[in-house]
């Protein structure tokens, strides 16, 4: 993978970092990349609560953002920035205040790279309306200052519409970092956690290559 001279990764939720980039922003901090993670919300309208549950509709906003605080510090990541965004709400948010916010950021940071998701094929429309600021904020640079983007993709029209993902990072080496950035996202994540070990020591083909393998697209201006 790569050395970039800064990677922004830009999520509306806590926990959307977790299943399909964690080893990629895993292999980053430990190539010495810089990294910073933006998240818009904190999830506060989830429907998990932990299982058994351990918070409420009130005390769950507090819950995850220990969470995300605490994927973060796994993975590496010094600069964590919380927007104050609301869950469920970002497709109705003033766009123009949404790119500012993302563009002062682009701009502070100077990122080579950015992380996010492909708007329209990412299924849920906070990650869609999330997915289009970005891609607004970075058109807005002059082209010899526009970070490449790599966004992710998972509707089930990706693969026809989109092609083949023409980036496919090899993250096996950061499985356990992965595994435990999942964990870490435990209200949300606690169900599904001893399944995916248990397949993960079965060797499951599909589970083994759904972990170590970390797809993107880049996006063409």
């Amino acid at each position: 993978m790569k050395k970039e001279r800064h990677v922004l990764v830009v999520f509306p939720h806590p926990d959307d970092e977790a299943f399909g980039v964690s080893g990629t922003i895993a292999t980053h901090v430990k190539n010495g990349t810089p990294v910073t993670y933006a998240c818009l919300t904190l999830g506060e309208m989830g429907r998990n609560m932990g299982n058994p549950p351990f918070c409420n509709r009130e005390t769950l906003p507090l819950i995850r953002k220990k969470e995300l605080e605490e994927s973060a510090k796994t993975l590496g990541i010094q600069d964590l920035r919380m927007l104050g965004y609301r869950d469920k709400t970002i497709e109705f948010e003033d766009e123009e205040k949404l790119i500012n916010d993302i563009g002062k950021i682009i701009e502070e940071v100077n990122p080579s790279l950015i992380i996010s998701f492909y708007p329209g094929y990412a299924v849920h429309p906070d990650h869609d309306a999330t997915g289009a600021a970005v891609v607004k904020a970075a058109e807005r640079l002059p082209e010899e200052k526009r970070p490449k983007l790599h966004l992710v993709a998972f509707s089930r029209n990706c693969l026809e519409e989109l092609g083949e993902p023409d980036v496919v990072n090899d993250v096996s080496a950061m499985t356990d970092i992965k595994i435990a950035v999942i964990k870490a996202h435990r209200s949300q994540t606690v169900w599904m956690v001893k399944e995916l070990e248990e397949k993960l020591k079965q060797n499951d083909p599909e589970t083994v290559e759904r972990v170590q393998k970390e797809r993107f697209w880049t996006y063409k201006f």
